[in-house]
This record gives structure tokens, sequence and C-alpha cells, in this order.
């Protein structure tokens, strides 16, 4: 997926917003800036061969971020529609091209991450230890500012590529 200059500014600058600090025990604006996390991680992500014109960011029915996601869903990357979909814990997720790995779904990480298995999908999570486990990328809160980590390694075996702008933003980025 190709991002001409000048939306790419504009989104490298609203990626930039995990540099405001957040209000302790205020849940809502943490998920609001993690939707916008998730919304340019998308758009620095590019997938092999995929022309579709909808982006499947899939969400398990138990998440965190409310309503929240409803603000993404149907924003439009270039010519490609994010569809937010809400899946049941065990559903199939062949037919998404990033999923939300919630705290409450890590004791089902393993079987997760073994049926995205060879699948171009993003798998981005906010627990601790989630991207030495695997996920692309990991969101967390530290010093009251969001901050995510990337495994390189888990991207590659996606097929995915991360863009360097959004690397450099990475408070450690895993080989």
């Amino acid at each position: 997926m190709k991002v001409n200059k000048s939306i790419a500014s504009f989104l490298l600058s609203a990626l930039l917003l995990f540099y405001f600090p957040m209000s302790r025990g205020d849940v809502l604006p943490e998920y609001r800036l993690k939707a916008v996390f998730l919304y340019n991680f998308i758009v620095f992500t590019e997938w092999p061969n995929f022309t579709d014109s909808s982006i499947a960011l899939c969400f398990y029915e138990n998440h965190p971020f409310g309503s929240e996601v409803e603000a993404l869903n149907e924003r439009r990357i270039n010519d490609q529609m994010i569809r937010v979909t809400l899946k049941k814990s065990g559903e199939g997720l062949q037919d998404c091209q990033v999923l939300f790995i919630s705290k409450v779904e890590m004791k089902n990480f393993s079987a997760i991450m073994e049926a995205l298995s060879h699948r171009s999908v993003l798998t981005v999570a906010d627990s601790e230890g989630a991207a030495t486990q695997g996920a692309i990328l990991n969101m967390q809160v530290e010093n009251e500012k969001i901050t995510f980590e990337a495994n390189l390694a888990a991207a590659r075996n996606a097929g995915l590529t991360l863009s360097s702008r959004l690397l450099r933003l990475a408070t450690k980025v895993y080989q």
C-alpha cells in the first residue's frame, strides 16, 4: 500500500500523539489514542500482493476499545476502506488483515498465532511480552505515554513490511 507524501506527513504527525501524556485512570483516552495507533500501523504496513478494496481490522468481542473502534470503521487509506470486524473467540481469522489481541485473549495467544501461521496478518497486542512471544506490534503505556515495540522477525514470517518511518518511533525493535 503506497501513501503520498502529504498524507504520510499528516499520518506520521498523528502517530506522534503518543508523546502527549495520558491521565492516570482515564481508560477511554488511552484506547482512543491506541485506535489512532492502529490506524497508523495499517498505513505504514505493506501486505504482499494485497489488492482488496477493504482491509479487515479484527477484534474479539471482548476487546477494551469500546466504541473507539467504530471511528476506524469505513476510514479510507488511499483506495481501501477499513472494515472493523468483531470475532468470537475461536472464530476463523482467515479474512483478517489486522488482528488486535487484547490482554483478555492472551491466554489463547499460542492458538491464535498458530491459526495465523503462514498468513499475512498484522498482529497487534497491548500486553507485556507480546512482541517477544510473536505479536508483530505491541502497544504499552510507559511513563503515562503510549509506546510500541515491533517484532521484525514476526513481520517477515507473515510476509509483511513495516515502514522505516514506523520503526523509528518504536521503543524496541526485535530482529
